[in-house]
């Protein structure tokens, strides 16, 4: 998730398991600073844009790891304090805040290392997209009531803020689940046969839900909202590039990109240079993480390294065409690439 709902989330923890043994201020405070820390490996150049994806929440979002660093942050928050009589207390409040990081970054599609350093599998629910105000704001509502109010009715707005975020993701889930069963339905109803099949929500919210369903040699992208009318969906189809995936299936990165993504992702080729996207996050013709391979005569001599080439559609637009989407409003299939 973004960094204000880690910071929020982290916050809402340590004000919540620290509750009035220690001043409010100093829970929420180090509370945030717990919930950041996981995320400073974005600042760690891995030598190319393909491995500092991949390699992004790894050891620092790893259950084990965060286990064992626990203690030593707890206990040298309870000395800068002068609290050592409340070293457990800490180390708890501590432990839960470094956990829910990747847990909750888990709930979304990216792929979180959560084993390391005996798995590298990268765990994904993709329930939630990275940035959601009906998760974050419960969260920012009762922390900043908690450090108002500086009372138990405080405390209680931070335990309401909890519950109703994590409510959320709990219907986050049961959204997905229902939005996948109508992706299914309409594949078997249209005779389209998939190997894989991606169902995750659009940008800010758990209404609009985005379908990626796979083939060896295509990928079909469609949409569909809970305030549809319909349950009928509209598939657009695209080519994988199922001759380049033959020929390049053991270029290391292109096997990186095909494990890390469970498969969701495309190969291309364009003036003799070898391009990889991952279909996961984004929307034709838009992603996140494209990725350009060079030439093969640049991969044989070490000559360059993937650099990442992903765009964004325009707000100004974007924006809109979301809401009215949300809202049950299909574009003409002319006037759209996707529904």
């Amino acid at each position: 998730m973004d960094s204000l709902t880690q910071i929020a989330l982290g916050s809402a923890v340590g004000v919540a398991v620290m509750g009035r043994r220690t001043a409010v201020w100093k829970a929420a405070l180090w509370g945030a600073i717990g919930g950041t820390l996981p995320d400073l490996d974005a600042f760690i150049d891995h030598g190319d844009a393909v491995l500092n994806m991949t390699l992004h929440r790894a050891e620092s979002h790893s259950l084990i790891v965060l286990t064992l660093f626990a203690p030593l942050l707890a206990w040298v928050v309870s000395r800068i304090h002068g609290e050592a009589a409340l070293f457990r207390r800490w180390w708890l409040a501590l432990w839960l805040v470094l956990i829910t990081h990747p847990l909750l970054d888990t709930m979304t599609v990216y792929g979180t290392q959560l084993l390391r350093p005996f798995s590298d599998h990268p765990f994904g629910v993709g329930s939630v997209f990275i940035i959601d105000p009906a998760y974050t704001l419960p969260l920012i509502v009762g922390v900043v009531a908690a450090l108002r109010l500086r009372s138990a009715r405080g405390l209680a707005w931070n335990a309401a803020g909890l519950v109703l975020s994590t409510l959320y993701l709990a219907w986050s889930v049961g959204a997905q689940h229902h939005a996948t069963q109508v992706a299914r339905d309409s594949l078997k109803q249209q005779g389209m046969a998939a190997d894989g099949l991606l169902v995750t929500p659009s940008p800010f919210n758990t209404l609009l839900w985005r379908f990626v369903a796979t083939t060896s040699t295509q990928y079909r992208e469609g949409y569909y909202s809970l305030l549809d009318d319909t349950r009928d969906v509209r598939w657009t189809v695209h080519d994988r590039g199922a001759e380049l995936l033959t020929r390049y299936r053991d270029e290391p990165y292109v096997a990186r990109m095909a494990a890390f993504t469970h498969g969701f992702f495309s190969v291309s080729e364009a003036e003799g240079r070898l391009y990889l996207t991952d279909l996961r996050m984004g929307q034709e013709p838009n992603y996140t993480f494209h990725f350009d391979l060079g030439t093969d005569a640049d991969r044989a001599n070490g000559g360059q390294r993937p650099t990442l080439n992903g765009s964004r559609p325009d707000i100004a637009t974007a924006l809109p065409a979301l809401w009215h989407r949300i809202l049950g409003q299909r574009p003409p299939p002319a006037a759209s690439a996707a529904n």
